[in-house]
């Protein structure tokens, strides 16, 4: 799990360092990108890590209102609203931008991607840590939502529309709602810097349930076909033998994920 460490020592890091590192990390996760000019005149999502760099800075000195200030006009601009006081490590990547919300007690770890509509949210009125951390180089699909004061584990992915409320071990994906951990099948490339961002590569858990579901119902219309020609005393030894377990999900659903 990552500790706050990382970012911590990301403050001591010049702010023109960290938004050469930010440009940097939109041109290399945006296939769409196609020069350093381009990202810094047109990408809202970069405009509004560029200045929450300013913002996060101008909070701990003490100019709070200030920063809450161009946090809102930021917002009004870009439609990213973050919070001055969220800590954020290097290289992170906000992709179009539109709609992302992240509290002020958040904290991401270095290389985070987040895609459009995602909400690092609180769950609780009391004053202290009340919104998620994030390990390095987590990725969150569009429209999730992580809520509360848990952890998200380095190298973790967040399937799209995904309600996360509970900490999440380390290299694992989550998707649905409320998020469930699954296993995935290795993604065919990485990008050529290192960063997986085949975010599609989900299981279906609501398919793989239906599926055990309809496995279940032709094994007992198969037994209900029987019974119906044997004697009656036989068909209720067929319908009493037919027990309602878990077997068949267990051995071909739930081990499949």
């Amino acid at each position: 799990m990552t500790s706050h460490s990382n970012v911590r020592t990301s403050q001591a890091t010049s702010l023109w360092q960290q938004w050469r590192r930010d440009l940097k990390s939109a041109l290399e996760r945006d296939p769409a990108a196609r020069s350093a000019l381009e990202v810094l005149l047109i990408y809202p999502g970069v405009h509004a890590i560029l200045v929450h760099r300013l913002n996060h800075r101008l909070w701990h000195g003490g100019f709070r209102f200030a920063a809450r200030f161009c946090a809102f006009l930021m917002r009004m601009i870009t439609n990213v609203d973050i919070h001055p006081g969220a800590q954020i490590g290097e290289s992170c990547f906000i992709d179009h931008g539109a709609g992302v919300v992240i509290g002020e007690t958040a904290v991401l770890g270095n290389n985070v991607t987040l895609y459009h509509g995602v909400t690092l949210g609180g769950t609780s009125w009391k004053k202290g840590k009340r919104h998620p951390t994030l390990g390095d180089g987590v990725m969150v699909g569009a429209g999730a939502k992580i809520l509360g004061p848990i952890v998200i584990g380095r190298q973790c992915r967040v399937g799209a529309n995904s309600v996360v409320v509970s900490d999440v071990p380390d290299a694992c994906t989550v998707v649905g709602i409320p998020g469930k951990v699954v296993k995935v099948r290795p993604a065919g490339q990485q990008n050529p810097y290192g960063f997986d961002l085949d975010h599609h590569l989900i299981p279906d858990p609501v398919g793989k349930v239906m599926g055990c579901l309809l496995e279940r119902i032709e094994r007992l219309e198969t037994e209900v076909a029987l019974a119906r020609n044997q004697s009656p005393a036989r068909a209720d030894e067929i319908i009493a033998s037919c027990q309602p377990d878990n077997e068949i999900c267990e051995q071909k659903c739930i081990g499949s994920l």
